[in-house]
Order: C-alpha cells, then structure tokens, then sequence
C-alpha cells in the first residue's frame, strides 16, 4: 500500500487528468439506471476535485518553471545520421506553473457544479451525456498541463468532440447548426497550429516545449527570424477562434444559446480560457519579439471586442445570448491585459481568467434554472421574479455584482490590474477599455432590473418555484468562490505572480540578446527527484 500511495503522490497529475476518463470507462458498462449514473458521476467528478486540490497544497510558490512535471517516453524515436538516438520523439511530458494551477483547479471545481445543475434536465440519453462530460474534463486538463506539443494538441482537438456533441444531442431547437458551426470555427482553426507544430518539429527535431522555447529564444533554429511572424500567425488564428476575439466571435452566440446548461456553463467557464491560456503560453512565450511588435493591432482587436460586445449584449432580447455577449467583453479584457506586457496586466488577465469562469458558469446555471422552470430565455417573458423567487433573486444579484466588477467582488480585482498595466502600456487603451466596465453595468443591471422586478407580464411567472436545494448547492459555491477571490486574492497572486513574471523576464532577457546564440549540442534529460511529494523532473539544457 505504502509503494502505490508513492506512486500517485508522484504521478499525482497523471491521476488527477485521467481520473474522469477511467470514470467514463467505467460508465460503459454500467446498466442505464438513471440515478446510479448519475450519483456515480458526481461522485467522481467530486473525487477528481478533492485529488486535485493535492496541487495548490504542495506547490511551491517561491520556484519559477514547472512543477510536478512528469516525463516519459510515449511514440516513435529521433534518428541522427541514419543511426537512432534514444530520444523519444514524442514524449509524455506534464507539468504545470502558476498560471496552469488555477486553471486545472478550475476545472474541477467546475465541472461537477455542472454536473448537478443540469441533474433533472437531460434530454436525450443519461449515460452517453455523463461519460462525454467526464470525458471532456479530461481532455480539459490535458490541455492545461501539456509540454509537449503533440500532446497538447491531441487534448487540443480532444475537447472538441465531446462538447459538439453534448450541444449537438442534448442542446435546444438548432442544436446541430450550433454545433456543426463550434466545430467546423475550432477545428479549421487548428490545422494552422498543428502547420506550426510541425513546421517546428522539423526544424528541432522536438515536440518539447522547454526544448523548442530555449532554441527559438537563442534563435538557433535555421530561418526562425524569417517564419516567426507565420508562426505567431498561426498559432494566434488557432487560439483567437477559441478566446472569441472579435471578429471571430460568431459561432459562440450560437453554441451558448443552443447548448444544454452544463454545456454552457463548461464552455464559458473552461473551454474559453483554452484560447487566451494558449495565447499566453505559446504566441507570447515563443515568440516575445513578434508579440510585441504585433501588441497594437491585437490589443485594437481586444478593444473592439470588449466595446462591441458589450454595446451587443446591452440590445439582446435573449437571456442567454446576453451572457453569451458578455463573454466576448469580459475576455477581451483579458486579451488586452495579455498583451500590455507588464506584470501588473498579466497577472490580472490570469485573474480574470478564473473569474469569468466562476461569475460567467454562476450566470450560466441561473439561466439554465429560469429555463428548467418556464422554457424560455426571452427577457419580455419575465417580470417581476423577486417576489416569488427572493432566495434565487438574491443569487442573482450577487452573481451580477461580481461579473460587472463591484469591488470587493473578484470582478474588480482582475479589471482593476488589466486596465492598470492598460494605462501604464498606453493611456487611450486603458480609457476605452475602462468605457467596458461601465457598459457592464448597464447591460447586467438592465437584465436584473427587467428580470427580477420589471412588470410581471405572465400568470405563469406568480407561481414559480424558489431555489431547490439542490440547485443552492450547486450554486453556492460559485457564489462564495466570487467573495473569497474577491477579499483573499492574494493567495491565487502568489503562484500567478512569479509564472506571469517570467513571461515578462523572458521579454527582457531577449532584448539584450545581441547575436544568436549556438544551439545546444545535446539534451540532457535528468532523473526524477522526488520533492515533498512532488515529482520535479527538469530537462536542462547543456551545450
């Protein structure tokens, strides 16, 4: 007992990614008895949650790099002159840093929230709509804790059958156009990263991210300066599809409106982040130089988006493709605090990153519970709600507060640090953006205002019910979640901080490279240490 307890201490991120995955497995085979698969499902996601919280305990927050990284050989082997090396090709390679902790925190803390808002309202088959969720949860994590860019694009492409076919099976009236339109915009998007992949690969003869950032940044690979900006191109397409940055935002209104409640809830609260996580991680951490000379027409399109979405959403006759809207604001905030390039907007775009999550997925499943009640998300059909439902009035209220940003909620924190480091990288930047707080607050406060205590046009509105307990404890700790990391968000900046950091190290570090620097003439991987239960591999590089 004692040997295997070591062994998922050290291989704990193996555990936690693939954990929802084995629970799918096992899903298969179970009977289709509604209330074991449901209550085996939640237990699960349950479990891979508390699993996961092993991370925040155990890391280190004072250590810059990747923690708990593991790394193992998986497919194929580097030949070198005719003759093979022993390198593995591609490589089972994991690990995560204080901007990919949070986000795998996140996703589980998020999914079986999900799970339990939409517990009485499948509508299609019980046991396929469970083992897709947990099926996608993995593929989730896979994305976020990745080094290995093969990898990382398996997990990439990975999310996007489970989450089509949830909006596609288990969505509204024009579910499949919703879900065609999310997978066509994702995948077309992708083949230009996986251009780049390879295009890379190629010329280092590695998939690994530690191995291809050091020769990009010593601009030791042959013909990098010529295709660096192809490259950023290509890897940005792939990642602005999914943020939504305007103006590729248009399948998203479209998904949210025709997706189930826990699919909506996963797709704004995890699925989202994939793309500004992946423009943090790959467009800046490779290509610093080209970022920064690409920040203006970037952070114009952040501009844009977060105006455009607001002054959209501030006009929709739907509840949910206001929210849906929202999104597109609140995320090009986030974009914009990505590339200010300083460590004040950085470490708000990653704060903000986890907000939108927990407000957006608390929007989302208040949404889905007015929907379970009377089946419509048309503004005009509701009025006056408060008095019938004061418990669920309360929610809402709160949930508004922290996703228009009122101080003390976390909303502020991440708007206040973005449009800080906004001004400081260019004062008309930081005033437009500001211009999106405000319009917030209207769109948010207007949908209260008609929801909860406009007229009430409807009989059928009188008598609905208030919030069951189920729904509370489902919704509650995404409200609670929202004060905490709004009074006590220090404790998340402590990890954020030094990762952020690095990408802006990484930005100085280059523009005191006066000639390139030689590539390595070997790759030295060393052997696991094991650290206060943590597996630290590192792979050093040695000339």
């Amino acid at each position: 007992m004692s040997n295997i307890y070591h062994w998922l201490v050290d291989n704990i991120l193996t555990v936690v990614v693939f954990l929802p995955a084995i629970g799918a497995a096992l899903l298969v085979f179970f009977p289709r008895r509604d209330n074991l698969l449901k209550w085996f499902a939640l237990g699960l996601a349950v479990f891979t949650f508390f699993v996961s919280l092993h991370l925040p305990v155990h890391f280190h927050n004072g250590l810059h790099g990747f923690q708990f990284e593991i790394y193992a050989p998986w497919i194929g082997s580097q030949e070198l002159n005719g003759q093979t090396s022993g390198l593995p090709t591609i490589i089972y390679h994991i690990g995560i840093d204080g901007i990919s902790l949070w986000l795998v925190l996140l996703t589980t803390f998020l999914t079986p929230l999900a799970l339990l808002c939409q517990w009485d309202s499948i509508h299609g088959p019980v046991k396929e709509f469970f083992i897709l969720m947990l099926l996608l949860e993995t593929a989730m994590l896979g994305v976020f804790v990745s080094l290995d860019l093969f990898l990382f694009y398996v997990f990439w492409e990975a999310t996007l059958v489970p989450m089509a076919l949830i909006i596609g099976i288990y969505g509204h009236e024009r579910k499949v156009y919703a879900a065609v339109k999310f997978f066509l915009y994702t995948m077309v998007a992708s083949v230009f990263m996986l251009a780049g992949i390879i295009w890379l690969y190629v010329r280092t003869g590695s998939f690994q991210f530690d191995v291809i950032q050091y020769q990009i940044l010593h601009h030791s690979i042959p013909g990098i300066s010529t295709a660096a900006p192809w490259l950023f191109l290509a890897f940005f397409f792939a990642f602005a599809v999914k943020v939504p940055l305007f103006p590729f935002h248009t399948w998203l209104p479209d998904a949210h409106v025709e997706a189930p409640t826990a699919g909506s809830v996963i797709l704004a609260g995890v699925l989202l982040k994939m793309g500004t996580y992946g423009l943090m991680r790959f467009n800046v951490g490779f290509f610093p130089e080209v970022a920064r000379a690409n920040a203006w027409w970037i952070s114009a399109l952040a501009l844009i988006g977060i105006v455009y979405g607001a002054l959209v959403a501030l006009v929709q006759p739907n509840m949910k493709k206001l929210v849906a809207y929202s999104s597109v604001s609140h995320l090009g905030f986030v974009v914009l605090g990505i590339f200010s390039f300083n460590p004040s907007a950085t470490d708000g775009a990653v704060y903000q990153m986890l907000n939108h999550g927990i407000s957006t997925g608390a929007l989302f499943m208040l949404l889905g519970m007015i929907y379970d009640r009377r089946h419509n998300y048309e503004i005009k059909e509701y009025g006056g709600l408060a008095t019938p439902m004061p418990h669920f009035a309360t929610l809402f209220l709160l949930v508004t507060l922290s996703s228009i940003g009122l101080p003390l909620m976390n909303g502020f924190v991440g708007e206040f640090l973005i449009l800080s480091g906004a001004f400081k990288a260019n004062a008309l930047w930081g005033m437009i953006a500001a211009s999106g707080v405000i319009w917030s607050a209207f769109y948010m406060l207007w949908l209260y205002q008609r929801t909860f205590y406009g007229p009430n046009l409807s009989a059928k509105n009188s008598a609905l019910p208030d919030i069951t307990v189920r729904e509370r404890i489902a919704l509650v700790p995404l409200v609670a979640m929202s004060l905490i990391m709004g009074l006590f968000s220090p404790y998340w900046m402590k990890a954020i901080d030094p990762a952020s950091r690095m990408l802006n190290l990484t930005h100085s570090a280059v523009e005191t490279i006066q000639a390139p620097i030689e590539e390595p003439e070997s790759i030295q991987i060393s052997a696991p240490e094991v650290d206060q239960g943590n597996t630290l591999e590192t792979a050093s590089i040695a000339k």
